[in-house]
């Protein structure tokens, strides 16, 4: 028997039928091991020696043991990994971890195949090799480095930078990008411009012409500056009679865009279908083991001659002879770092315009319709330019337009931008010199000069791949994981940078300053890559970088928090402190100045729960504000509201980890209720209200229990017999009446069904392909899930119910199955309460109790 070890279930599926009897397939589930998550995991005094151990998730251990077993009964070990430095990582994991279990057959062997297709993995058994221990030694320094950086860094930062959770070395530049482009932003400042345009009529087609030259002077964009100078020129148009003085036709041509990278997949895949780079690559990955596309890692835009020559032909018998080049296309890379060369991403199979379905049917069509176009003929359009004049030669208006004469790829595809600011150049009608088309109108418009875009997440790809930072497979974790620590979030597809976020950026930025600079990361990644050739030891490399990055570390460490403070204060003085509209001293405490202090002055101070701005009269002046309101006026904290009328007790209003609070009284026996957010005249009526909460409405008329209002962890809620219902604001808790109340829970009850066994299914599929249960995504009280009736798999965070696809449930279905699940019921069943007291039985006798302690003696 021969084992072949592959990455997932799907792909192994798939290869086993192709490959036939003699040979087992089994999947590893991604990587099989990693550095334990914590100190001393590599340790720099012994050569940077690393320990290993088998992911701790019981799927893993149980998947080991099972590629364990078949290794000893097997006569050959292939290593069918993906074909680049990760996949060459897991073959060499795998096979370490048999050598070590004394498992490893005498014959092992690694073969790599570009797609999952029956003659390409046929092909690759003819043409074993061995590991390629260069990439090994790449993948070897990459993950000894980012363990180094994260872990030597992260403690710093928990001692030295309250509310910080973690740093990575691709993390930390990507981060400073998005604070950067927030600073370009907050430094803008608009300038006004103003454009004239007459409309224009020739053979009864209208027509834009803009206003390029005035009073005999050119006009650039700014020229316009104000309304006096553009209402003027408008006038001038309005009075003049314009001729055309020119008319200008040029061809164009225009060449299609290269087959698909990694990171030009991502990025497509965000402009034109509004995708994640996670989720991209998880439809990609289900394409790539249905056999569908070729792998979806990689750097190369270069396609196979065969693959040319199957194209070549697909587009000839699609169109007619003008939309096929003489020769073939051939494209080269012009992003810095490419690693090992593999084949762009396109279809296994020309014939076949479609595959998979729902998300994965949209991102093949993408990616058939991208490399198709890119071996189709170039597009020739025309650019006709018309010039007007006045009769004075003064003033002189310009019209521009442009005609597709041959759409050649443009017939399949064209290519997305971002944050493109080029007007759309319509058709213009039949003209020639010396004709003067009507005037109908003209206008003077205002226009403000934009600041840079925020990144969307396809432009954030684009400009990291730009800069050489980090590697177009690792661009979706990076960019989740800024997600996944607050420090970033997305409104309308755009990234903005969180306090949080901002305060990590400059902190690094101020004492590790090499360490987030741009060309210092992109060097690392050319550096990896000399390591991947071959050209260089990852040990020397990683022996540099330590040398230098731990003393400085250490310098950090030694400092106090409050040191550490003061230099952000500093640092940041211009953003948290920026001048005044009357001059004043921006770091003045107004709460000072308001009751008649002296002397207090504001400054950055770091607390539990993050950095905030305080007063330095404190405890005499209590002024706060978050650290990311420049300006704001502060809001008192720990402050002392009254008293509680009944009880006696203080009524504070405090801050906390999770936002403002109202306590009442103090030690264990405080009671404590949260601020809503929606409560603007926020006073010690609404302080003593919400301590009072729950508030009985009265006993329900069918059931006579009780009605409770209160406010839960998801908002304001009514409760009756373990049965909820929502209210719209925190008003109607105390005000809600017994009618309406009635009136609410019922219809909570009509959409819920009684209880959530009753949910209705976000989205239903067909049978499952093993169990032949009907799928469906339900929603669930920790989270949504997709389930075959005996299987629930919890969805990811990063996944959107109502976009899981079907391909995707059945992979989180039998990935959630591979865990064991009906071993997690066994044990369970094993200790319930019902066995517990099947044992106490006996034991209500007294000699069952004494007998152990008898023994004991």
């Amino acid at each position: 028997m021969q084992l072949v070890i592959v990455e997932s279930p799907a792909k192994a599926k798939t290869i086993e039928k192709y490959l036939g009897k003699d040979f087992k397939v089994l999947a590893s589930y991604g990587h099989v091991r990693d550095l334990p998550p914590k100190d001393g995991s590599v340790r720099p005094d012994e050569d940077f020696a690393m320990d290993w151990e088998v992911y701790a998730d019981q799927r893993n251990r149980a998947q080991v043991k099972a590629i364990a077993d078949a290794a000893k009964k097997a006569d050959r070990l292939v290593l069918a990994t993906d074909p680049d430095r990760e996949g060459e990582a897991i073959s060499w994991h795998v096979q370490e971890l048999l050598k070590k279990r004394k498992a490893l057959p005498a014959d092992v062997d690694r073969v790599t195949f570009n797609a999952i297709t029956k003659t390409a993995v046929l092909d690759a058994m003819k043409h074993p090799r061995g590991i390629d221990h260069d990439l090994v030694d790449a993948y070897l320094g990459r993950r000894a480095l980012d363990y180094l950086f994260g872990f030597t860094l992260s403690p710093v930062l928990w001692r030295k930078l309250p509310g910080a959770k973690s740093a990575g070395r691709v993390q930390s530049v990507a981060l400073r990008l998005i604070v950067d482009r927030e600073r370009e932003i907050e430094a803008f400042r608009a300038e006004e411009y103003w454009n004239v345009v007459a409309k224009l009529e020739q053979g009864g087609s209208e027509f834009d012409a803009r206003l390029v030259q005035f009073e005999g002077k050119k006009l650039g964009k700014m020229d316009l500056g104000e309304e006096g100078i553009a209402t003027r020129a408008k006038a001038a148009v309005e009075a003049g009679a314009f001729k055309v003085v020119g008319v200008e036709t040029k061809p164009l041509t225009r060449n299609p865009a290269p087959p698909f990278t990694t990171s030009t997949l991502q990025q497509e895949a965000a402009r034109k279908l509004g995708f994640s780079a996670s989720h991209t690559m998880r439809c990609a990955q289900s394409l790539y083991e249905a056999g569908a596309i070729t792998y979806m890692r990689t750097d190369g835009v270069q396609m196979d001659a065969g693959a040319v020559s199957d194209l070549r032909k697909a587009i000839s018998d699609r169109y007619d002879g003008s939309f096929l080049p003489e020769k073939p296309r051939f494209y080269k890379t012009k992003a810095k770092n490419t690693q090992e060369a593999h084949e762009a991403i396109r279809p296994t199979n020309f014939s076949r315009d479609k595959a998979g379905s729902g998300d994965e049917g949209r991102l093949y069509d993408l990616i058939f319709k991208r490399a198709m176009a890119s071996q189709m003929a170039a597009a020739r359009l025309e650019r006709t330019t018309v010039t007007l004049e006045e009769g004075t030669g003064m003033h002189a208006l310009r019209a521009t337009g442009q005609v597709v004469k041959f759409p050649g790829f443009l017939a399949v595809y064209q290519e997305g931008f971002d944050d493109r600011d080029d007007d759309e150049e319509g058709l213009l009608p039949a003209i020639r010199e010396g004709d003067a088309p009507a005037k109908k109108g003209v206008e003077a418009t205002q226009h403000f000069t934009q600041p840079p875009p925020r990144f969307a997440e396809a432009s954030l790809v684009k400009r990291l791949e730009e800069l050489g930072i980090g590697r177009p497979s690792t661009y979706a974790s990076t960019i989740q994981t800024l997600r996944d620590r607050d420090y970033v979030r997305m409104e309308k597809n755009r990234f903005f940078a969180e306090d949080s976020g901002r305060l990590l950026t400059s902190f690094l930025e101020r004492f590790f300053p090499r360490y987030v600079a741009y060309d210092f990361t992109a060097g690392m990644e050319d550096e990896l890559d000399e390591v991947s050739g071959g050209r260089a030891d990852y040990k020397a490399l990683l022996d540099a970088f330590w040398k230098d990055f731990k003393p400085v570390t250490d310098h950090v460490m030694e400092q106090q928090p409050s040191e550490v403070t003061a230099e952000l204060d500093e640092f940041l003085s211009d953003y948290l402190f920026p001048p005044t509209a009357d001059g004043s001293d921006p770091r003045a405490c107004p709460r000072c100045i308001a009751e008649g202090r002296e002397g207090g002055r504001l400054s950055l101070r770091g607390g539990r729960f993050g950095a905030f701005i305080a007063c330095d009269n404190y405890p005499e002046c209590n002024f706060r504000r978050k650290f990311g309101q420049p300006g704001a006026d502060g809001e008192a904290e720990d402050a002392v509201m009254g008293q509680d009328p009944e009880s006696g007790l203080p009524v504070e209003r405090k801050t906390g980890r999770f936002g403002p609070y109202v306590q009442l009284g103090e030690g264990k026996e405080a009671k404590r209720a949260s601020i809503p957010k929606d409560i603007d005249d926020f006073d010690l009526e609404w302080a003593l209200k919400l301590l009072s909460l729950p508030r009985i409405v009265g006993a329900h008329p069918e059931t006579g229990k009780e009605i409770e209002a209160a406010i839960g962890r998801y908002g304001p809620y009514l409760r009756h017999d373990g049965k909820y219902g929502k209210l719209s604001n925190t008003r109607e808790v105390f005000e809600v009446g017994m009618n309406r109340a009635v009136d609410i829970l019922a219809q909570a009850a009509n959409r819920k069904g009684g209880g959530r066994q009753k949910a209705e299914p976000i989205k239903t599929f067909g049978k499952h392909p093993t169990s032949e249960g009907e799928m469906k995504v339900m929603p669930g009280r920790y989270g949504p899930y997709v389930t075959d009736g005996s299987t629930n798999a919890t969805i990811p965070k990063d996944m959107k119910p109502e976009d899981v696809t079907e391909a995707q449930a059945i992979e989180l279905i039998d990935a959630r199955a591979a865990k064991g699940p009906a071993k997690k019921k066994a044990r369970k069943k094993a200790a319930p309460k019902k066995k517990a007291t099947a044992k106490k039985a006996p034991a209500k006798k007294a000699t069952a109790k004494k007998t152990p302690a008898k023994k004991a003696d």
